[in-house]
């Protein structure tokens, strides 16, 4: 899957995003922010994870923070989560690890937004591609992934 796939299911689903193509990768929290001149805390971390059951599971972060694996477990109703291997990332999202949008997945995937995110208004994370991002805002990324907002981070 790619940005133009990511673009296609915002538009259909009536999201107003923006995307920031560039020249090298922004794979990391520190790439993007300086690419884009913005604090840490604004750039979002759209992590996977897979549960003891082996089901997928979202954790979404600000990028100064980390996913806790117990209280992601926790909320999802696991005994335990894992983050997802490289080719595990891939089947369920459809996008390579580093550049995983907070939405429009190859198949539905169990999300949780911490709750810090929620408070922007504009978040900017992982756009289909390891040198695109896209500006979105959470509201949107809850809605469209059906969400549930919790504490998630360590």
């Amino acid at each position: 899957m790619s940005s133009d796939y990511l673009g296609k299911y915002l538009e259909e689903n009536r999201v107003e995003a923006r995307f920031f193509r560039f020249e090298e990768h922004t794979m990391t929290v520190d790439a993007a922010a300086n690419r884009l001149g913005i604090s840490r805390e604004r750039i979002i971390k759209s992590i996977l994870f897979v549960d003891d059951s082996g089901l997928p599971v979202l954790g979404i972060v600000t990028g100064d923070k980390r996913v806790s694996e117990v209280k992601l477990a926790g909320v999802c109703g696991a005994r335990y989560v894992r983050k997802a291997k490289a080719a595990e990332v891939k089947k369920f999202t459809g996008y390579d690890v580093g550049a995983v949008p907070p939405v429009g997945h190859k198949v539905k995937v169990r999300t949780f937004i911490d709750e810090k995110v929620m408070r922007f208004e504009k978040v900017v994370g992982g756009g289909g591609e390891i040198n695109v991002l896209l500006e979105i805002s959470p509201t949107d990324i809850k809605r469209l992934t059906n969400a549930a907002v919790a504490d998630i981070t360590e």
